[in-house]
């Protein structure tokens, strides 16, 4: 009886796996990129990506070359590793549906039903409306909202006469000031409520952290009845999520992973507060005390100096992952040759490999706050790869159909939250010497890399 048990058990274990050995994984056929289909069924190779996406990229890069397919979470996804040839996938438009992949983790991520409009259950195109509300003429207004809010938002708790030192988490302080702001200039503020009006968003943002804290797996599709254990975490946190995440989250690393390596150059300070205070002057704002500052978008725009550090900072932080789904079969043509590709596969592009690339920039993980900046202290925009020039040479914010719609929108306000810290308040880190904090990896594939852990610093008000 125990033998026989014993043999039941075996052939049960036995067969599902041959069956899956002989129609479950997938052969290369010809003309196909190199095929690593993993050993974990379905998985594939979604935990060695998982762990590090860039070094797992960087091996199978150098075991493959430039183009390969890699089974993930059931998906085959093509990675293109060649930065030469970024701009040459996005002319094969025509072939790729882009928003199937986006509205699906959406869906995933927040618990609503489709909105994508070919089903239906929109009224109006949701990249239009993100376009029309984040940029062209909408956005001097919410560039002006958000200078008056921030600058309500980093008022002191003990009011104007408060000029102790105060210490503060450097990630936390960037959270707390960007969510308020943020919050009043999408929903509007109450003069008359500012304090019960402070104290809402502040709870709102513990809600908000509380859905942040899982929002990788909801990305994954674990529902998100398993990651919370009562009704506010659907209800409350999940709602409040639905509005914030897309806009908030990645605003908070940015501002963070753009004032720890600031504050550690004594050079790039001096720069950002001469070049804001030229532009204070040139408005007729510098040492006018008391009034609250105001720069329009043309001169938000007309600060190189500020660009090239917020560029710098994104380049060191950011881990994105361009995303497009074939409509149907076809050749795809690179810089390296052409491969056939399936209908449903996924082609993907990491900006990280080619952000942190010595040959494109030299000493990569250093911060170099004028690495953006040509000998005219103008923008530069020529950076090669191989001896040939670079059309896509920096893409934290995607690229295409997908590039993030409120870009805009995030640097001008990184640039306004940069003045108004340079303007108002002295800064020192606690450790001078404190080394900059691992990044989550886990958020790989998602914007904007967070830190493990915060970094203390002290401000006060001069």
């Amino acid at each position: 009886m125990t033998m026989t048990a014993y043999l039941i058990w075996g052939i049960a274990v036995v067969v599902p796996c041959c069956l899956w050995l002989i129609f479950g994984i997938r052969r290369r056929k010809i003309g196909e990129p190199p095929l690593e289909n993993g050993l974990i069924p379905y998985l594939g190779c979604a935990l060695k990506f998982g762990a590090n996406p860039l070094e797992f990229l960087r091996a199978n890069q150098r075991k493959h070359g430039h183009v390969f397919t890699c089974k993930l979470m059931g998906k085959y996804v093509h990675f293109i590793t060649n930065s030469l040839s970024y701009h040459k996938v996005l002319c094969h438009g025509k072939y790729f549906d882009w928003k199937k992949f986006h509205y699906t983790t959406s869906a995933k991520a927040f618990g609503h039903r489709s909105i994508d409009p070919s089903d239906g259950n929109t009224t109006e195109n949701i990249q239009s409306t993100f376009t029309k509300t984040l940029q062209g003429a909408a956005l001097g207004a919410l560039a002006e909202a958000m200078m008056d809010n921030l600058q309500l938002a980093l008022r002191p708790a003990g009011g104007a006469g408060a000029r102790a030192w105060v210490t503060e988490g450097l990630y936390a302080f960037c959270s707390r000031v960007m969510f308020e702001a943020g919050y009043l200039t999408l929903f509007g503020s109450d003069p008359a409520r500012q304090d019960a009006q402070r104290a809402l968003i502040l709870r709102s943002l513990d809600s908000f952290r509380e859905f942040d804290r899982v929002f990788p797996a909801l990305a994954a599709g674990l529902p998100i009845r398993f990651l919370f254990h009562n009704s506010k975490g659907k209800n409350g946190a999940g709602d409040i999520a639905q509005w914030h995440i897309p806009l908030w989250k990645n605003y908070f690393v940015r501002i963070f992973s753009f004032l720890l390596p600031f504050n550690r150059s004594p050079e790039a300070m001096k720069a950002a507060a001469e070049e804001v205070s030229k532009a204070l002057e040139s408005s007729g704002q510098l040492g006018v005390g008391g009034r609250p500052v105001r720069l329009n978008q043309m001169q938000l725009n007309a600060l190189p100096v500020l660009d090239s550090i917020i560029k710098e900072a994104l380049r060191l932080s950011s881990a994105s992952l361009n995303i497009r789904t074939a409509k149907e079969d076809f050749i795809l043509h690179l810089e390296d040759g052409s491969y056939n590709i399936r209908k449903d596969d996924i082609i993907a592009l990491y900006p990280q490999l080619m952000h942190l690339d010595p040959e494109i920039y030299p000493d990569p993980l250093t911060f170099k706050y004028d690495r953006y900046l040509d000998e005219n202290r103008k923008t530069k925009t020529t950076f090669y790869s191989n001896g040939i020039k670079l059309k896509y040479y920096y893409m934290p914010f995607g690229s295409g159909a997908t590039i993030c719609p409120g870009r805009l929108f995030a640097v001008q306000e990184i640039k306004q939250f940069l003045i108004l810290m340079l303007l108002y308040f002295e800064l020192e880190l606690v450790e001078s010497q404190v080394k900059c904090p691992p990044l989550d990896q886990s958020r790989a594939g998602l914007g904007i890399l967070p830190p493990l852990n915060d970094i203390e610093f002290k401000y006060k008000l001069k």
